[in-house]
């Protein structure tokens, strides 16, 4: 069942801050990191319990050819992104978001 996806604006400013970040180090990175973030985001919506628990309530996608990891919580029929972070960042970030 292919769940609905609601991205908080903290998640959505992780993303445009780290695809901005790409594209500076080189032109289209920034489209592959989003490119790569959707295909997460739709696997996420499709089957979340793959991803494992990381936090009560919370689990943990890894993004494929980047170091960067989606948060995200289930409520009903939907997905909430809490954070797309760097996998390096302090792991409290998205703690503070849940």
């Amino acid at each position: 069942m292919l769940r609905q996806s609601t991205v908080r604006p903290l998640a959505q400013a992780d993303l445009e801050d780290a695809a901005s970040w790409y594209e500076l180090q080189q032109s289209g990175l920034g489209l592959r990191f989003l490119h790569a973030v959707d295909q997460v985001l739709n696997r996420v919506c499709e089957t979340p319990l793959q991803f494992p628990l990381v936090s009560v309530g919370v689990r943990r996608a890894l993004v494929h050819t980047f170091p960067y990891a989606v948060y995200f919580g289930e409520m009903d029929q939907a997905v909430v992104i809490l954070a797309v972070l760097h996998l390096r960042r302090d792991p409290r970030v998205w703690r503070e978001r849940s």
